[in-house]
């Protein structure tokens, strides 16, 4: 599986390598371990993985009685593991180094040695109990894994000339043409059915089996729900609760969570660390409804008012029906052509979301309630900062509509309200690319460029 984040290992070693360990977290399953033996194998002479997730008792011997002798240390690390470590020219890896926090400090130390270099993978890394009573180096960089974004989905397809076609009409503003459109559109569904959880990809890549990549997300659903049970403490029950209700909380038109349909008399303030943990656990990703469009949209919230997406579109799919009604409904056909409405729409904003947070950006949305007048009542799916804030018009408005209807009224409203803030305006949807009345119109699979 070729993925973008193999480019930022790359720099990583070309710039950092010998003063920093650097940290890849993501979910589960979403390819980390992959990608960290891949990058051992092309990039290093040599290298090894040490899995946490089930340490010998040797190998934590090594941790705790030498760490004060290195020359030892690497002595038996080499031994135990049955590998030649080169100085300079070889990587150890930390894998699931959330389960064992000792190396993770210890990272400290080994880097300062200089001798090697250190990648660590990880999941729910930022959970107090991965943490306690270590101190976490400042040695270490971060980085963040998503699941597979459009483009790798494409790749695994065997499919390296459909984005760069869409990236070139994107950037001049042209449409693809009834084919080439028609073609991607197919393609993207696919991609919103099937997600970008590699093993998913993997068994739809190989035989175009909906079915078969449905089986693969049902078992990351089942790992994800363990984890709960393991992880959450005394918040389990709010969070199981939370996590199973994601796709009901979606399926409402304007997709704010609403509390009451976790439990009647919620308050956000008695919720809100379940979405905590979901989000550092990066299952999901949460949208907050910023107030004031300006270049700080964080100093601008409504923290009562929030959206919950899942962090993978495919896993949304499995999660939203049981098998019994994928496979007597003929829901995979169905959403293939397009043909659920109100679950497509769920789905093509849950995607762009997902393509947003790939893309790297913090997810804000604009919502104000009816209780604020008709030409104040307004909901604008996302907004994004420009990245030149010197400009005035720094802010950028999405709506994503997935059916025929393509009225855009809030976003209109918007753009009057706050006509000197906002610069691009952007309606994502099924149909090719246009632009009028100030507003462009691209398909759903250009959010990824935004």
């Amino acid at each position: 599986m070729k993925r973008k984040i193999y480019n930022q290992l790359l720099e990583w070693k070309r710039k950092g390598a010998g003063k920093t360990a650097l940290l890849v977290d993501g979910a589960r399953r979403v390819g980390k371990s992959y990608i960290a033996e891949e990058f051992g194998r092309r990039e290093y002479e040599s290298f090894c993985i040490v899995d946490f997730s089930k340490p010998s008792k040797k190998i934590r011997e090594l941790f705790e009685l030498y760490l004060d002798d290195l020359d030892t240390f690497f002595f038996y690390l080499q031994q135990r593991m049955n590998v030649r470590l080169v100085p300079g020219k070889s990587l150890v890896v930390f894998d699931e180094v959330q389960l064992y926090p000792a190396a993770r400090a210890a990272l400290k130390h080994l880097v300062a040695d200089g001798r090697f270099h250190y990648l660590e993978t990880g999941s729910l890394v930022s959970l107090k109990r991965n943490v306690k009573n270590i101190l976490i180096p400042s040695e270490e960089r971060h980085i963040q894994m998503h699941p597979m974004d459009f483009e790798e989905f494409l790749w695994a397809l065997g499919n390296e000339t459909a984005v760069p076609l869409a990236r070139d009409c994107f950037e001049k503003r042209r449409a693809l043409g009834n084919a080439s459109h028609r073609q991607l559109m197919d393609l993207f569904r696919q991609y919103m059915v099937v997600g970008g959880m590699p093993q998913a990809v993997a068994a739809f890549a190989e035989g175009r089996d909906v079915e078969e990549a449905d089986r693969a997300k049902r078992d990351i659903l089942t790992l994800y729900r363990a984890d709960i049970r393991k992880y959450a403490g005394r918040l389990v029950d709010k969070i199981e609760r939370t996590f199973d209700e994601i796709p009901s909380l979606l399926q409402r038109h304007e997709r704010k969570v609403r509390l009451s349909a976790l439990q009647e008399g919620a308050r956000m303030k008695n919720w809100e660390d379940a979405f905590i943990w979901l989000r550092e656990a990066m299952t999901v990703n949460i949208a907050q409804n910023a107030t004031e469009p300006a270049v700080g949209l964080k100093s601008a919230l409504d923290r009562t008012s929030i959206k919950c997406y899942m962090a993978d579109t495919g896993l949304l799919v499995s999660h939203t029906f049981d098998e019994n009604a994928l496979a007597s409904g003929g829901i995979h056909r169905r959403l293939l052509c397009g043909d659920i409405d109100a679950n497509e729409g769920m789905l093509a904003e849950n995607a762009v979301a997902q393509m947003l947070v790939a893309s790297g950006h913090k997810l804000f949305f604009y919502s104000r309630g009816s209780g604020d007048g008709s030409e104040n009542r307004m909901e604008v799916d996302f907004l994004l900062t420009r990245a030149d804030v010197g400009r005035r018009k720094n802010i950028h408005a999405v709506e994503v509509k997935s059916g025929r209807n393509t009225k855009h009224v809030s976003l209109d409203k918007f753009r009057r309200k706050f006509a000197a803030a906002v610069g691009e305006s952007y309606l994502l949807h099924a149909k090719d690319v246009s632009e009028r009345d100030g507003i462009v119109y691209l398909p759903l699979y250009m959010g990824m460029f935004l």
